[in-house]
């Protein structure tokens, strides 16, 4: 056991869900003190996330992973439900909490006050997200996904306006359509391995018989398809941009992680259950993977250049995010080495705190000069503080207490330099972490090519040709946003809250401090990446109480026989 404490494990699921709860005793009018409650939590979160960060280093060996399970119930592997902690899923609990604090503190400049529940919903979905990178079965896995779903209908839909409800209903039809797909692969899953624990699902894969077999990949086939719906993975992409764009900014900046949950999924059972210990599965989708994230790179920059809406924008630079690690995924099943996996998995980190951030300052840059967000008032509303605020039935003023400090403006400039860095990081400049990120990718897909012979050199020298010109495509798009936004439009500039532009800062500072720390980060990643290139390791790990169960008869049969003892035999 690791240096933090058993219970840890369960902490960020928990602590959400049960400030979650806590908030629907208040009444909406008390949303100050839901925010404080809020950002207590996530604090906690994040604490908790960094424990558990330590304790999956100090577990890990020159040889790979050690997991630290958590058993709900306190029953034996297989039977019962485990949570795994290994550094995968450490890593994206904190990249988790690490968003959560921005989009939350953001959601303060008003946009709370847009509807009811927001604190609640906003917990609700990061207890679903951490549940689903901590889980270490399918089904619970399907218990966190649709917890996360739930509240990320009711953020999407938070707020007013047509274009709204048509993106959050349509994004609602979609995510019941992949959660249709998930529940049709668990159940062919258990049906042809008697099991929905990962690990054991890997050990029963490894030595199935051929005619099961083809059923379990139908299985594969089902659950590859609900997660690459929402990893968002081209055709299966086109309800992201509009989804994203029409959200609030707080809700598309934190909504930013739920794409890498698919990845995350894809990511661990792809090299745990398709990996190249699974016998005549092994590389099974591997090629869907490479294809399709080569191909989704393609879409979304296209889709870059093509649209002039920024929110669009920050919904295609998403696309191309998802199709990079996507890719990295396929060729590492495909025996891609650490290298390109460990660059790709830093990539993710510091993509997807760039992509929050880009959500974050796209409302501002295109906000006219009144200062306002450019929504209609809804119905039953009244205008407190300059803004629309929902009040039940239309009858009540509900009033936001307003701190002096938190109605300092910034300067126009400053908007203009924090949408460069966040352009440059997104493009992949040096020495930004997209730069970083990508040159370890190309690094490792060059070395593959040297070792590998085949068709697989031909898709690496495909997929580095698509990293950079992928990157030159949101170049070109964002420079030409900027120039247009920031020089060459006249008039007053639009009124920033200083409250707005704190979150895009601190986003800033981390992606600053990846760039710093890159040696340290990439060492981690590069652990990660041959820990998850070795499922062995995190499989005996799971697996070794169900070992010790089978080797040690019950206590109340004869070890002999393995008839019962008599009544009051010892």
């Amino acid at each position: 056991m690791g240096a933090a404490p058993h219970h840890m494990i369960i902490a960020p699921i928990l602590i959400p869900l049960v400030a979650g709860a806590i908030m629907l005793f208040y009444n909406d009018r008390n949303r100050q003190t839901k925010l404080v409650l809020g950002l207590v939590a996530v604090g906690l979160m994040f604490l908790s996330s960094t424990e558990l960060m330590n304790d999956a280093k100090s577990l890990t060996d020159s040889d790979g992973s050690v997991v630290q399970l958590y058993r709900l119930g306190d029953w034996p592997v297989p039977v019962g439900i485990v949570l795994v902690l290994d550094r995968l899923s450490a890593m994206m609990v904190m990249l988790t909490a690490l968003l959560a604090g921005p989009s939350l503190v953001y959601a303060a400049a008003g946009w709370h006050g847009k509807g009811q529940h927001y604190h609640s919903m906003f917990q609700f979905l990061l207890a679903g997200v951490n549940g689903a990178f901590l889980t270490g079965d399918l089904f619970n896995l399907f218990v966190f996904f649709e917890v996360m779903l739930a509240a990320s209908y009711g953020l999407m839909l938070h707020g007013s306006g047509p274009e709204r409800v048509k993106a959050g209903l349509h994004y609602i039809a979609v995510n019941l359509t992949a959660s249709l797909f998930f529940l049709i692969g668990v159940a062919l899953v258990y049906g042809t391995t008697g099991t929905l624990n990962m690990a054991d699902i890997a050990r029963t894969v490894a030595r199935m018989d051929d005619a099961p077999r083809l059923l379990f990949h139908a299985a594969a086939g089902f659950l590859g398809m609900a997660f690459l719906i929402k990893a968002a993975i081209w055709p299966l992409c086109f309800w992201l941009p509009p989804t994203y764009s029409a959200a609030s900014p707080p809700a598309a900046a934190i909504m930013a992680i739920m794409t890498k949950v698919g990845i995350y999924v894809i990511l661990r059972l792809a090299l745990l259950i398709l990996g190249p210990e699974a016998g005549a599965s092994a590389g099974f989708g591997a090629p869907v993977l490479m294809i399709g994230g080569i191909l989704t790179m393609g879409f979304g920059m296209i889709g870059v250049l093509g649209t002039g809406e920024l929110g669009r924008k920050g919904g295609y630079l998403a696309i191309i995010s998802s199709g990079t690690v996507l890719t990295a995924v396929g060729f590492a099943q495909a025996g891609g080495g650490v290298e390109l996996l460990g660059g790709a998995l830093y990539y993710l980190v510091g993509s997807t705190a760039a992509i929050s951030a880009f959500f974050l300052i796209a409302e501002p840059v295109t906000r006219d000069d009144s200062g306002d967000p450019a929504e209609p008032a809804p119905e039953g509303a009244v205008a407190v503080a300059e803004r629309w605020e929902w009040t039940p039935m239309g009858l009540d003023t509900v009033e936001d207490t307003v701190d002096p400090a938190s109605m300092r403006t910034v300067s126009w400039m400053t908007m203009a330099i924090c949408f460069a860095l966040i352009a440059a990081m997104l493009a992949g400049l040096p020495p930004l972490p997209g730069f970083i990120g990508k040159f370890a990718i190309l690094r490792g897909a060059v070395s593959r090519n040297i070792a590998l012979s085949g068709e697989l050199p031909v898709m690496l020298w495909i997929y580095s040709a698509m990293l950079i010109l992928s990157g030159l495509g949101a170049l070109i798009a964002l420079i030409r946003f900027g120039m247009r936004r920031f020089w060459a439009e006249q008039g007053p500039a639009p009124r920033i809250l200083a409250l707005e532009i704190a979150p895009v800062l601190a986003l800033l500072a981390m992606i600053l401090l990846l760039s710093v720390r890159a040696d340290a980060v990439l060492n981690y990643t590069r652990a990660t990446a041959m820990a998850l290139l070795q499922p062995a390791t995190y499989r005996e790990a799971v697996l070794k109480d169900a070992a010790r169960l089978d080797a040690t008869p019950p206590q109340n049969l004869d070890p002999q026989a393995g008839q019962p003892l008599p009544e009051g035999a010892e």
